[in-house]
């Protein structure tokens, strides 16, 4: 897996071309459409309903039916990572000329990252991408300045307890390590209140896939990602290697059924980006978006003294 550890960072260019191998498949992993649709038993806890919503990494997140049917009237900007993968998205997402959508909220938009302006949302969703992110703090720093005041963010990602099995198997066969460490959920709790979120809640679960035999697993687990700790094995693999590997899963990872079983950790998150408390002191300089959003908020609210401060 492609993961980024709060240790030791991952290799870029390996990171890299298992980002474009995922964003130039013909679908996303299976995994990330069932953790979409786990995600999405979750927003009805959120009382606030969306106008606008921020598909993040869109296509490998997996998430835009969960997404149109939690909120048929929002109008929903799927972000990409590379001009390619916007291209397709905004290509599949076009609706023919006499659909409503083409008039309607659900109509289809992508854009890149850079693209993306300051407040353009009111829910920002991102699905199992964060652990390709080399900085994963920098990219909650980018979700924060993307919603808007008083709306939210709702992500997954892997945890630490992903793959025990596989790395039991390659330390017990002295292999290295077969993915870089992911980072821990109290640390990105605590990544989102430094980038300036509030209330932040994480939750996890373990989820267990089983397949047939060794290469079954091994061919899934390569549309999952990639190995870019910089510790891996600095060779190339070989068929033979690669069969011994299939025949180790067999043997160490199998449950009684004769199936091979791993393990993948799922770890869920929201947080609120609250309205902007800025330090008192002789000069204070605010953004003018963030200002007009203070302003906003004060005037909605009916039960406020106007003569407060």
């Amino acid at each position: 897996m492609a993961v980024r550890s709060a240790q030791r960072p991952l290799a870029a260019r390996a990171l890299q071309q298992v980002v474009q191998r995922l964003q130039r498949a013909a679908a996303p992993p299976w995994l990330h459409g069932e953790v979409a649709r786990r995600m999405a038993e979750r927003l009805p806890l959120i009382r606030l309903q969306p106008r606008r919503i921020v598909d993040w990494d869109a296509f490998v997140g997996a998430g835009r039916r969960p997404l149109e049917a939690a909120y048929p009237r929002a109008r929903i900007v799927a972000v990409e990572g590379d001009a390619h993968r916007r291209d397709a998205t905004a290509a599949a997402l076009a609706a023919p000329w006499w659909s409503p959508r083409r008039w309607g909220a659900g109509a289809g938009e992508a854009v890149l990252a850079s693209e993306l302006p300051a407040a353009a949302c009111e829910l920002l969703w991102a699905n199992m991408s964060l652990h390709f992110a080399p900085d994963p703090q920098a990219v909650m720093r980018q979700w924060q300045r993307a919603i808007a005041t008083d709306g939210f963010l709702m992500f997954s990602t892997l945890g630490p307890g992903s793959l025990p099995e596989l790395r039991a198997l390659y330390a017990a066969q002295g292999w290295g390590v077969p993915h870089a460490p992911f980072v821990d959920m109290h640390d990105l709790g605590d990544m989102l209140l430094e980038a300036g979120f509030a209330d932040p809640v994480m939750d996890q679960e373990i989820v267990t896939l089983t397949w047939a035999d060794g290469a079954a697993a091994l061919a899934e687990l390569r549309t999952l990602g990639g190995n870019a700790d910089p510790q891996r094995c600095a060779g190339l693999r070989t068929p033979r290697w690669r069969r011994r590997l299939e025949q180790a899963l067999r043997d160490a990872a199998a449950g009684p059924d004769g199936r091979v079983r791993l393990s993948f950790e799922i770890v869920y998150g929201h947080a609120f980006r609250p309205l902007a408390r800025p330090r008192v002191e002789a000069e204070t300089r605010l953004p003018l978006d963030e200002l007009r959003a203070m302003v906003r908020t004060r005037s909605r609210d009916p039960g406020r003294d106007p003569n407060a401060p």
